[in-house]
């Protein structure tokens, strides 16, 4: 290869040297570390600027210039129409774009998605357009809600797409506004607000509101203020079940790396990762013969265990008295299973994956139309801001304030204490 035939140590040859080194994106491979090679292998010293220099040209060798990854899209949107018929983490590939997603929970605890985009950035327009999509693609069923953070975006876009549908807020956003505005109680309201919006009985949510309206009187009228409706399980208009989040997080996350590739190929991605999931879920779900999923069947087994605890005095064959800790419960005598609802057993769980993520066709294979290889897409207009680009979000004041380690029991797997001064029953492993 003529590039090796160099006397100098320039950008271009070194790219040619760590191209095979750049091919798997969720590698790590720092202009540092490509430094330390060139010295390794070549016995040579150059600089960050050049190593960087020789990264950026590998990078476009194998996937092209950002701005003709645009250029993709008419085609590779017209295959995913025809093989799928069907129809805000913020990105940091060299143009910057906020990918988009709708997602729920399956009958086994995992996140579903439903839709993905990708938009110029989070506002009024963009937003309508994500909702009137999801819109075309489910419509509006039964028993169907929103839940998001309090972007005034989202709220507007819903309000207009949806208006009669219920708009929940995401517990852990809304408590990240409580931490910022009352900071001085926030160490005693944790635990009580989580319990709050979780609450199912009435008499349990007032008890916990005079626990927050004795640690500040302002956190309970901020709350109030927000429609207990929007955010406490006992009041919400529709069962929010489990979903009491948005799971926004739980999906960035796997986009870490993904989000540093062009346009084309982050789609690309996404569509393998979503593909991936549903195959692994539909098959845990097969391979499942409990009565209910796996999150859901544990959780079933740590009450039955829990359970042992308590005082039960029989009235009937089929009614008895419950004593838990002083609180005195009248049940019948029913299997715990036919108190769960069909959504979380295997078989439905099956039907939610019923339809699998179809690869695409060999890119060779594909059949577009003159009219649709004809559009243009051009790249959004961007100018590079100043400094090192943003890999990871800015973190709430909570978060950073979180304790790093979290330490549990080894016997029982509970905090608050360690195997020398436990007292609970040892854990199943």
């Amino acid at each position: 290869d003529k590039v090796y035939e160099q006397r100098q140590a320039s950008s271009s040859l070194i790219s040619g040297i760590i191209r095979t080194k750049l091919t798997n994106h969720k590698r790590k491979y720092t202009p540092k570390d490509i430094i330390d090679d060139v010295k390794s292998d070549l016995g040579v010293d150059v600089s960050y600027m050049l190593a960087w220099r020789a990264k950026e040209k590998a990078m476009n060798f194998l996937r092209g210039e950002p701005a003709d990854s645009y250029k993709k899209l008419p085609g590779y949107l017209y295959t995913m129409d025809k093989t799928y018929p069907v129809d805000g983490s913020h990105l940091k590939p060299y143009y910057t774009w906020t990918f988009v997603s709708a997602s729920t929970l399956d009958g086994a605890g995992y996140i579903l998605p439903l839709t993905y985009g990708v938009i110029d950035s989070e506002n009024d327009a963009a937003w309508t357009w994500f909702f009137e999509q999801f819109k075309i693609a489910y419509g509006v069923r039964e028993n169907m809600c929103i839940v998001s953070d309090r972007n005034e975006s989202i709220i507007k876009s819903v309000s207009r797409v949806y208006p009669d549908l219920p708009h929940c807020a995401c517990i852990w956003h809304l408590w990240n506004n409580v931490y910022k505005k009352f900071k001085k109680s926030h160490a005693k309201l944790s635990e009580i607000y989580f319990s709050m919006a979780k609450t199912y009985t009435q008499t349990e949510f007032d008890s916990l509101m005079e626990k927050v309206e004795k640690v500040d009187i302002r956190v309970k009228e901020y709350l109030e203020l927000a429609g207990y409706e929007k955010w406490v399980r006992l009041y919400a208009p529709v069962n929010r079940g489990w979903t009491m989040t948005s799971n926004i997080e739980s999906i960035n996350a796997t986009l870490v790396s993904a989000r540093e590739l062009p346009i084309y190929d982050f789609l690309e991605e996404v569509r393998k990762m979503f593909g991936r999931w549903n195959c692994s879920n539909r098959k845990e779900a097969t391979h499942t013969y409990k009565t209910l999923g796996k999150k859901y069947q544990e959780m079933l087994e740590l009450n039955e265990t829990m359970c042992t605890r308590m005082t039960v005095v029989p009235s009937t064959e089929y009614l008895h008295t419950v004593n838990d800790g002083g609180r005195n419960y009248t049940s019948k005598f029913l299997m715990p299973e036919e108190y769960c609802s069909s959504y979380y057993k295997p078989s439905t769980i099956v039907m939610t994956y019923d339809v699998p993520v179809y690869p695409l066709p060999d890119k060779n294979d594909w059949n577009i139309p003159e009219h649709v290889a004809e559009e243009v897409v051009l790249p959004p207009k961007w100018k590079r801001p100043p400094g090192r680009p943003k890999k990871k979000r800015d973190k709430n004041l909570s978060e950073l304030l979180l304790p790093k380690n979290q330490h549990s029991c080894s016997i029982c797997g509970q905090g608050g204490h360690n195997k020398r001064t436990c007292r609970n029953a040892p854990r199943n492993k």
